[in-house]
């Protein structure tokens, strides 16, 4: 159980991790293993970890709603079609080792880096009105949605690159995806809210960092731009690097 002195360093790192997730995702890495540390195991550091974040999601998609960043037709159909995927990649993790997929992002996260440091700005945007790209937001939301099911660290920060690549502005993408991460969100809380893997006097106040953390950390967003998503798209990157050589050995 949770050492109470432990909640002093706990609270912090789940608002740090809420405005990184707000910005390039993956804020999942750090509050995750914060719960872990601080004395949370299993199940329990799962439900409580989804209790917080989907409270701070929440607010993040509020907050970049009302900055006039979010394109909800291709947010919504693309929220679908993430959910359908993380059913079916919970399938195959039942049945499926993540070994090999881990050994694979050894060598994609590397490069996934370098790409991103070096990416120019697109010279032209792709419409949301035409049919490629929302044939291909849907299919990245079901990939990123099957790898968050049989995986799952870093599924927001491989959303935000995804719908960059595309063509969106770095902004709209941050926006797209924290829509799609609430949607996953509240599908999979709803699980841990039945099974009673939620210890509340944790979850409660952690949720208040969470929000804290993701409203200024999208605000920071929607005030900088694309500039201030880069680098953070970086950190995560290498977070999630780090975990995947460390779940390895």
């Amino acid at each position: 159980m949770v050492v109470s002195e432990s909640l002093l360093f706990l609270f912090p790192l789940i608002a740090l991790a809420g405005f990184i997730d707000s910005i390039a995702g993956g804020g999942g890495l750090i509050s995750l293993t914060s719960y872990s540390v601080a004395g949370l195991s299993g199940a329990y550091a799962l439900g409580t970890n989804k209790f917080s974040s989907t409270f701070g999601t929440v607010i993040s998609v509020i907050s970049y709603s009302r900055g006039g960043v979010i394109r909800w037709p291709l947010a919504i159909l693309s929220a679908i079609f993430a959910i359908i995927g993380s059913h079916i990649g919970a399938g195959i993790a039942l049945r499926h080792s993540s070994q090999i997929l881990s050994h694979m992002l050894l060598v994609t996260l590397p490069v996934l880096t370098v790409l991103t440091i070096m990416r120019p700005r697109p010279k032209r945007r792709l419409s949301v009105t035409g049919w490629p790209l929302i044939i291909l937001s849907a299919l990245l939301a079901f990939l990123c949605g099957l790898y968050d099911g049989f995986y799952g660290p870093g599924t927001g920060m491989f959303l935000t690159l995804g719908f960059s690549a595309l063509g969106l502005p770095a902004i709209e993408s941050a926006g797209l995806t924290k829509v799609v991460n609430a949607a996953s969100n509240i599908s999979a809380l709803i699980t841990f809210l039945s099974s009673g893997s939620i210890i509340y006097r944790i979850a409660v106040p952690a949720a208040f960092a969470s929000v804290i953390g993701n409203l200024l950390g999208s605000r920071f967003a929607l005030r900088h731009g694309d500039r201030a998503i880069r680098p953070f798209l970086v950190v995560v990157i290498i977070l999630l690097y780090i975990k995947v050589v460390i779940s390895l050995v």
